[in-house]
């Protein structure tokens, strides 16, 4: 969501092509989940240094603020944040690679191809938060 650059004409060739894509780290390293909505956890690879490409420059408050404007309209939508990113990123790919740590992220994440359309003012919303 944060990063919406996709290769110049590429999807009308997999269209075209009857070929799928596969988004990979839809949900920004984590940002796209309720893990950083009041900030960086302690427990954290950002907090402890463990995260090669990402870290705290990558977590600005402007950034934190449009996590949780996002995360009202997935609440409104009775998703996680998670679920809501991923269904926005399915609407363009075949597939994701969530990169999950632990099963049970994998069991919420799935949750997301249950609510995959979105009204025109879900959208209309997400695009000025991520404006």
């Amino acid at each position: 969501m944060f990063n919406r650059w996709i290769e110049d004409r590429l999807l009308d060739v997999l269209e075209n092509e009857g070929i799928g894509s596969i988004a990979f780290s839809p949900l920004a390293q984590g940002l796209l989940t309720n893990k950083y909505l009041n900030g960086i956890p302690q427990d954290s690879r950002v907090a402890n240094k463990k995260a090669l490409f990402f870290n705290e420059t990558n977590i600005t408050e402007e950034k934190l603020n449009k996590i949780k404007l996002l995360n009202e309209i997935a609440e409104n939508r009775c998703q996680t944040l998670a679920q809501m990113a991923l269904s926005w990123v399915l609407q363009n790919v075949t597939s994701v690679i969530i990169g999950a740590s632990r099963l049970s992220q994998i069991t919420e994440n799935v949750k997301a191809i249950e609510k995959l359309d979105f009204t025109k003012e879900e959208l209309e919303k997400i695009d000025r938060i991520l404006k």
